[in-house]
């Protein structure tokens, strides 16, 4: 049986290519402050945003060779570390059919896979809903 979709005050549609506009730091800093006022927040990512959460990005982004002594975390870890900082209010969704036909497949552990068509029971567990990004 299917595990039930948490009630959650706000959910975040991230669709579309999440590295050629500023997407992905709008909906992190987004959820953040939700997150930092009580909310319970879910994110669904479908098409390219699954690969946000690819296990296969590791814990750092390449280094920068014009800044080798700093560390740029990859988004999974980011997301990792936000869901580990609110365990009990933030759920992150991958569309489980966008992600395979992407080859990322292989997300972190904290995250969860679904299958498209149980979309509206996510949509209608939350309060509100914000589409971000376009397919």
């Amino acid at each position: 049986m299917a595990r039930p979709v948490p009630r959650t005050d706000v959910l975040l549609n991230l669709f579309g290519a999440p590295h050629q506009t500023d997407l992905v730091t709008s909906a992190l800093r987004l959820a953040t402050a939700l997150l930092d006022r009580g909310a319970r927040v879910q994110i669904w990512t479908c098409g390219d945003a699954t690969r946000l959460t690819c296990a296969a990005l590791g814990e750092a982004k390449p280094r920068d060779y014009t800044d080798l002594g700093r560390d740029h975390p990859s988004t999974a870890r980011v997301v990792r570390e936000l869901i580990a900082g609110h365990p009990d209010r933030l759920y992150w969704y991958v569309c489980r059919f966008c992600a395979e036909e992407r080859g990322a497949a292989d997300q972190i552990p904290q995250v969860r896979k679904r299958a498209p068509f149980v979309f509206a029971e996510h949509v209608s567990a939350a309060d509100k809903s914000l589409l971000m990004g376009v397919c």
